[in-house]
């Protein structure tokens, strides 16, 4: 399997989350995508959180689409949060929320929630508000048929606030002049990618540090 949408059902049961999400890739854009004038690019998709609210109390990210852009190989990536899990009447569960992300994937993810996202959302059975999109009577009813054919989605639902991790927070790493002792503090992701930075009293002095 090569990670793309074109992934093929041979068995109604899947022991991994991954192939299981696949496979309704590959159904939705057969069933109601195509249908409907919508092409989908190369997509891959993952049980994974997303990287922003992924983990909030309150408006949750429950799904995210990843420009082609950002991708070695120009696929297009989603990520389906592990806070969800795949029941047929959650009208805001698995198969709804990947069908919120795959309109991303077709339409483009610079579109965001505009006019061109709004008519693909509304064409394929979305309703409510645009950036928090639950499925209607006609999408449910194929969220039923999907279940049949590939049986229940082998996952359950992971609960962030009941794991001991607490959530790592961006440390600043201390720089010094090693001539004044002038001191300043920046991340990790600065020094690696530019260095370290300048003493203004002595602009020819890198400024030490240390990252453990």
């Amino acid at each position: 399997m090569d990670g793309s949408h074109n992934c093929y059902v041979t068995t109604m049961k899947f022991k991994q989350r991954e192939t299981w999400l696949l496979a309704a890739v590959d159904l939705l854009t057969k069933k109601l995508f195509k249908p409907k004038g919508y092409k989908m690019p190369k997509v891959r998709v993952a049980c994974g959180w997303p990287s922003a609210r992924g983990l909030a109390a309150k408006n949750r990210t429950i799904g995210q689409c990843w420009s082609k852009r950002a991708s070695a190989d120009k696929a297009t990536e989603i990520f389906i949060s592990p806070f969800l899990v795949h029941k047929t009447t959650d009208t805001w569960g698995v198969v709804p929320t990947l069908v919120h992300e795959l309109c991303h994937a077709s339409v483009g993810v610079e579109e965001k929630h505009g006019k061109v996202f709004g008519d693909c959302a509304r064409a394929v059975g979305l309703e409510g508000k645009l950036t928090a999109t639950h499925a209607g009577k006609e999408l449910m009813a194929l969220t039923k048929t999907l279940h049949k054919k590939l049986g229940p989605y082998p996952h359950a639902k992971l609960d962030a606030k009941k794991s001991p991790v607490k959530k790592q927070t961006t440390r600043l790493i201390k720089c010094e002049c090693g001539k004044c002792g002038y001191v300043c503090r920046t991340t990790r992701k600065w020094l690696e990618d530019v260095g370290a930075p300048l003493c203004p009293a002595h602009p020819k002095q890198k400024m030490h540090f240390d990252i453990e």
